[in-house]
C-alpha cells in the first residue's frame, strides 16, 4: 500500500496504527499524507526501515503486533451534530412545534405552521378599540364552517373558535374596507379562498397563538 490509495485495505492499515496510537483520525480508506506519516512513525519504532510504503515486511509485522480491527473501528460512525431550527421571522417560539396558528399583531398576519414549517400565510386585522382580539396560547376548541352571529348578527364564514365567541373567520367587510374598520374580537381574514382551505386543514384541538 502506498500513497494515493484508496480501499478498505487501507481502512485496516489506519484502524491497525489506532491500535498503536501512530494514527489519531478516524480511518478514511485514503492513502495520504497523514497515513505515510503515520506508516513511517510505526516504521521506526519496529526498527523496520523508514519508507512510509506499505511492503510485505511492514504489513506483516503491523499484523502481529495487532488485532483484527472490528467493523465499526474502520468505519466510525459520523455524529452530525443537531442543528437547532430558527425561528422564522414574525413567529413566536411556541409556534415552532406541533399544528399551530400563528397570529402576530405586528405584522397583522396569520400564519399555519406545522412543526415550524410554515405552509401558508395571510393577511389579518383584529378587534376594533374596546373589542380587542385577547393575546396568549388556545387551542381551536370549535370549527363552523357557515357560521352566523347571532349577537352581532354578521356572517362569519370558516369560523375558527378559540376564546369564547373570538374567532378565526372570513370578513367581507376587511376585504372591502381594509384596516379601516376592525373586528368585535375576531381575527379577520380577507383571502376566501385562502380560508377556505386552511379550515380544511386546522383540526380542532390544534394550537393557536396571538402574540405582539
Amino acid at each position: 500500500m502506498g500513497y494515493g490509495d484508496n480501499n478498505d485495505q487501507v481502512r485496516e492499515l489506519q484502524a491497525r496504527l489506532v491500535q498503536l496510537d501512530h494514527f489519531e483520525d478516524n480511518p478514511t480508506g485514503y492513502y495520504g499524507n497523514v497515513t505515510r506519516t503515520s506508516v513511517e512513525s510505526y516504521q521506526r519504532a519496529a526498527g523496520l526501515e523508514v519508507s512510509g510504503t506499505v511492503y510485505d515486511d511492514t504489513w506483516t509485522a503491523l499484523k502481529a503486533a495487532t488485532k483484527q480491527p472490528a467493523r465499526d473501528e474502520m468505519f466510525v460512525p459520523v455524529e452530525v451534530p443537531e442543528v437547532e431550527k430558527e425561528t422564522p421571522a414574525g413567529l413566536d417560539d411556541r409556534c415552532m412545534t406541533g399544528r399551530a396558528l400563528c397570529i402576530s399583531k405586528t405584522t397583522n398576519s396569520m400564519s399555519w405552521v406545522i412543526d415550524g414549517d410554515v405552509r401558508m400565510t395571510l393577511d389579518v386585522r383584529f378587534g376594533a378599540e374596546g373589542y380587542e382580539t385577547r393575546e396568549g396560547e388556545f387551542t381551536v376548541y370549535w370549527k363552523s364552517r357557515d357560521h352566523h352571529s347571532t349577537i352581532y348578527d354578521s356572517p362569519m364564514p370558516f369560523a375558527l373558535f378559540f376564546d369564547g365567541g373570538q374567532a378565526v373567520h372570513y370578513s367581507e367587510n376587511f376585504l372591502q374596507n381594509g384596516y379601516e374598520g376592525g373586528s368585535y374580537g375576531c381575527v379577520n381574514v380577507r383571502d376566501r379562498e385562502a380560508i377556505e382551505s386552511l379550515f380544511d386543514q386546522v383540526n380542532e384541538g390544534d394550537k393557536l397563538i396571538v402574540h405582539w
